[in-house]
């Protein structure tokens, strides 16, 4: 199959996965109308497998969709740009820092979730704070750190087991696709990737 293709039915994937894990399990959060999911782990994620570019298109329309779909309307481009750039900014530090060894993979794994917990804290008190005041903004910020330290655990979880899937690990943006963990036959990987 085509790489570009492959990589665009992979996005609408993960943009898929991030609509579902925001959709599937929610904790609504008091006094703020909102709630906490794990598929800010899903946008970490599509970062880091990805790549930047698509992994933005994946995390932010995912994570739209999810709004979109609950009746949050008025967060749907809020929500598409933060996990948008949360997806851009892992995707980035990923192919800087995760191309050597497995520490340093799971370093640039934890590194994208401590972005996400500073983005979604960050972007949603900034957007809410010209929406409900300084104050009613400031009471997401709890809720918004719960989540982006549930979403950085749950991609340290499930970063081995999708790395561990060849197609998925083929698609990863690490320059040395060699550098990661071989499982299985990876006769073909090594003939149709870089």
């Amino acid at each position: 199959m085509n790489k570009n293709l492959k990589k665009m039915i992979m996005t609408a994937l993960f943009a898929a996965l991030a609509c579902v894990a925001t959709m599937s399990i929610r904790i609504p959060t008091p006094g703020t109308s909102g709630y906490i999911h794990p598929g800010d782990a899903v946008v970490i994620l599509s970062g880091i497998i990805l790549g930047p570019a698509y992994g933005f298109l994946a995390g932010g329309i995912g994570s739209a969709m999810a709004d979109l779909i609950g009746g949050y309307f008025l967060y749907v481009p809020i929500t598409f740009v933060i996990k948008g750039l949360i997806a851009l900014i892992c995707g980035f530090i990923y192919q800087k820092l995760g191309t050597s060894s497995s520490k340093t993979r799971y370093t640039s794994v934890a590194l994208g979730g401590i972005t996400d917990i500073i983005l979604v804290a960050g972007g949603y008190f900034f957007c809410e704070s010209f929406m409900y005041g300084i104050a009613g903004a400031a009471a997401s910020i709890p809720a918004n750190i719960i989540q982006g330290v549930s979403g950085l655990v749950i991609a340290v979880i499930l970063y081995p087991i999708l790395i561990a899937i060849p197609d998925v690990r083929q698609l990863n943006t690490t320059p040395k696709t060699n550098a990661l963990p071989k499982t299985g036959n990876t006769s073909k990987m090594s003939s149709t990737s870089k």
